[in-house]
């Protein structure tokens, strides 16, 4: 299997740019995950990698070949589509070894690969059914079946799961993951607007906005460590919570006149403070770093999310431990007890600041 490189690739439809100069390096066996909203460029790069969409600039490499001219068909990918894109007259056998029977190879192999495939992807008993007589998620696994019996450098996913309802979601993506270490490493670039699916199944996320990689990076460090407010804001559920801040005598100060102490030194001036859910308490009304009524709870059994809204109408979520039964319309206190993220008026992150206290 190979690993694939983008180097300062472009794409524009007529005079308006969509790709904005885009460098990737994905190594061999590597799990890659291009997230971001819609209209951001995952798919089209995805499709500029297929072959599917002419390149404006710059180049495509699979292992060390250039392949911006290379006909889809010989660029050792395989993509597996949002649709399916299942043929409905043939059963599943004979849809997962169209491609190999279109390209002349020989009844046995085409019959021992896709045997193989649904072994793998545990659907042997699908194989004389039609479309028509599966499930959402067994027509997904056909599709990725016809991928895998292509034996392709590259698998190519395109929002696979977006048309599973969300406990498939949860099983397939589990499949996918499983997959990924059943075929040796191969691999694999998958694109998603779901940013808990970039989480849970990359080995390195690429954050894309508006047709520029804002970073790159296991899924962990993009966590701790977003490169700005975008990545911030995008990567965790619950988003990270920003606080308006500004500088006095070696503290930050919020909305409310509240003074938070600076520890650590930077050129950079902190205009906003980031702090996710999780790496905050709620206390008495009165202690922590400011105060606010609880507007809503959210209850998910092992966890709950509080929604404080601040007295400068602001409403921040806290993460406690279930079955806190923190009441809608209570005062409380926040306490900022873990991490924090320090973020320019450019909503670029600052290193080498924290807090002292709260």
């Amino acid at each position: 299997m190979s690993g694939l490189s983008l180097q300062s690739v472009k794409k524009n439809y007529g005079a308006t740019p969509v790709i904005h100069g885009v460098d990737i390096e994905i190594e061999k066996g590597e799990f890659v995950v291009f997230v971001g909203p819609s209209g951001c460029g995952k798919s089209t790069l995805l499709r500029m990698i297929a072959g599917l969409e002419e390149i404006t600039a710059g180049d495509v490499y699979i292992g060390d070949q250039r392949v911006n001219d290379v006909d889809p068909s010989h660029r050792g990918v395989a993509m597996v589509f949002q649709t399916y894109a299942l043929y409905p007259h043939m059963s599943v056998e004979q849809n997962m070894g169209f491609g190999l029977r279109m390209n002349g190879r020989p009844r046995q192999e085409v019959a021992a690969r896709v045997a193989e495939a649904a072994r793998i992807l545990q659907i042997e008993e699908l194989l004389d059914r039609k479309p028509r007589q599966l499930s959402g998620g067994q027509r997904q696994r056909v599709a990725i079946g016809r991928a895998i019996v292509r034996d392709p450098e590259v698998f190519l996913f395109d929002e696979p799961l977006s048309n599973l309802d969300a406990e498939l979601r949860v099983a397939t993506r589990l499949e996918i993951a499983k997959l990924h270490r059943q075929l040796g490493g191969s691999t694999m670039i998958y694109v998603t607007h779901d940013q808990v699916e970039a989480m849970t199944l990359a080995d390195k996320i690429v954050v894309l906005r508006k047709g520029v990689v804002e970073q790159i990076g296991a899924p962990m460090d993009l966590y701790d460590k977003p490169a700005n407010l975008f990545v911030a804001g995008f990567i965790g559920s619950p988003k990270m919570n920003f606080l308006d801040v500004t500088v006095s005598d070696g503290s930050v100060v919020l909305k409310d006149g509240s003074s938070l102490a600076l520890t650590g030194t930077t050129k950079a001036v902190p205009t906003v403070l980031g702090i996710r859910a999780d790496q905050m308490r709620l206390a008495s009304a009165g202690e922590g770093a400011f105060s606010g009524e609880v507007s809503v709870v959210e209850r998910l059994g092992d966890a709950e999310f509080v929604y404080v809204r601040t007295a400068w109408d602001q409403e921040i979520v806290v993460r406690v431990e279930g079955g806190s039964n923190t009441p809608v319309g209570t005062t409380v206190g926040v306490v900022l007890s873990g991490r924090t993220h320090f973020f320019t008026g450019d909503g670029l992150a600052i290193e080498g600041l924290s807090l002292t206290r709260n």
